[in-house]
């Protein structure tokens, strides 16, 4: 399958139509979801997007950084009807890359624990050194 990776700021239409179409609907909290997905499509630093040649969104990568030593991959999804086609490691490399490059950049994620295997294919490891301050209010719920 041909596709392309390119930065792209989706809207928040457009992201949440596409959660629906992949296992990423199940990771936010129900809590102010619509004025919170808005603000991360309009204000994530790393904002990717896979399409195929008829524009549709196959993949999305979305991260944080300070483009000098650190990534963390907060959205990583591929529609269902898509996996397995490389598509998820290609964002993955595309993320790092417009964050500084593997000889610069530590790339972080808090994988859903479905997606460890593919995280783990791809060369990262599970590391218990990352600390956590959590006070947020966060009802489980799945984009639908």
């Amino acid at each position: 399958m041909e596709y392309e990776i390119r930065r792209e700021r989706l809207s928040p239409e457009e992201y949440v139509a596409f959660l629906k179409r992949t296992d990423l609907g199940s990771q936010y909290p129900k809590e102010r979801f619509e004025e919170r997905v808005a603000k991360l499509v309009e204000s994530v630093p790393v904002s990717l997007a896979a399409r195929d040649a008829k524009g549709e969104l196959l993949g999305v990568c979305f991260g944080i950084t300070d483009f000098a030593y650190w990534l963390f991959i907060t959205d990583l999804g591929v529609a269902r009807t898509h996996t397995g086609q490389g598509i998820g490691r290609a964002l993955m490399d595309r993320a790092l890359e417009a964050a500084g490059g593997e000889e610069n950049i530590v790339m972080y994620t808090c994988p859903n624990e479905r997606a460890v295997g593919f995280y783990e294919k791809i060369g990262m490891k599970r590391t218990d050194g990352v600390m956590v301050y959590d006070h947020v209010e966060w009802t489980d719920f799945t984009v639908e």
